[in-house]
C-alpha cells in the first residue's frame, strides 16, 4: 500500500510546501529538505499521518459517528462537497459560520428557515408575493441554501472534523477545540500543526494533492461504514413466530 501511496502522492505533488521564508518552525519534523527556496514535505510523514487519519476515521464511521468536511478555500471547495457528499458526510465549502458548532441549536434554527423558503418555492405560493419580496425572498434562500446546505442533515455534532488548510479554517478549529471535537487536517508548511490533533503533511493549495487526500480519507469512511453491523430486522405483525426447536 505505502508503495502505490508514494507514487499518488509524488505525482500530485503533495510533498510540496511553501517558500521557506513562510515556514512555521513547528513543522520542522514533517519537513524533507529544501530546494529553489521551496520546502520540501518528508513523504514518509506524510503517508505516516494518512494511515494513521484513514484508521481512525474508519473506526469512527464504524460506530456510526459524524465527520465533517470543511474545505472553503477556492482550490478545495469542489473536491470536498464532491467526496463529502458521496459518503453521506456533512461538509462546509462556503463561508464557515460562526457558532456552527458552538451555538449549533440556533444554526438548526435557520435551516428550519431553509425548509420553509423551499416550501414557498415548490408550492409556488412565492408567486402570490409582490416583486420585491419575491427578490428578498429568494436572496435569503440562496444565502443560506449557499452556507448552509451542506450541514443540512448533521442533526447532531460530529465526532471530528477533516480540514483542508487549519490557518483558512482557523474559526472552525478553534470550535472544534472548544468543544474537544478533534481535528484530522492536510496542513502545508505555513500553518501550526499544534492546533490539530492529526496531523496529514501535504500541499494544501494543489487541486490535484487536495483531492487525492480527501479521496483516501472518504474511500477509509465508507469502508468503515460497511463494517457497522446491520440493524436486526424488526418481525412482521402478522408474521408467525417461528417454533424454537427442543433438545431431547
Amino acid at each position: 500500500m505505502a508503495e502505490i501511496v508514494v507514487k499518488e502522492i509524488l505525482d500530485a505533488g503533495v510533498h510540496y510546501g511553501h517558500r521557506s521564508s513562510r515556514w512555521n518552525p513547528k513543522m520542522r519534523p514533517y519537513i524533507y529538505g529544501r530546494r529553489n527556496q521551496i520546502h520540501i514535505i518528508d513523504l514518509k510523514e506524510t503517508i505516516r499521518g494518512l494511515i494513521r487519519a484513514k484508521k481512525y476515521l474508519m473506526r469512527v464511521a464504524a460506530q456510526g459517528s459524524l465527520i465533517l468536511f470543511v474545505g472553503t478555500k477556492r482550490q478545495a471547495s469542489a473536491s470536498v462537497e464532491e467526496l463529502a457528499t458521496a459518503i453521506d458526510m456533512p461538509f462546509c465549502t462556503e463561508r464557515w459560520l460562526g457558532g456552527t458548532l458552538t451555538n449549533f441549536r440556533t444554526v438548526r434554527s435557520r435551516l428550519k428557515r431553509l425548509e420553509e423558503l423551499e416550501a414557498l418555492r415548490e408550492s409556488g405560493e412565492i408567486r402570490t408575493y409582490s416583486k420585491k419580496m419575491q427578490s428578498t425572498l429568494m436572496r435569503e434562500y440562496r444565502k443560506i441554501y449557499r452556507n448552509l446546505n451542506g450541514i443540512r442533515d448533521m442533526n447532531r455534532l460530529p465526532e471530528c472534523l477533516v480540514v483542508v488548510d487549519p490557518g483558512k479554517e482557523k474559526n472552525a478549529v478553534h470550535e472544534a477545540r472548544l468543544l474537544g471535537i478533534k481535528v484530522v487536517s492536510l496542513i502545508d508548511t505555513d500553518s501550526d500543526p499544534d492546533l490539530v490533533d492529526l496531523v496529514i503533511p501535504g500541499n494544501d493549495d494543489s487541486l490535484r494533492s487536495i483531492r487525492l487526500i480527501i479521496q483516501h480519507l472518504t474511500d477509509a469512511i465508507k469502508q468503515g461504514k460497511s463494517m457497522r453491523p446491520e440493524e436486526p430486522r424488526k418481525a412482521d405483525p402478522g408474521e408467525e413466530p417461528k417454533a424454537v426447536p427442543t433438545i431431547a
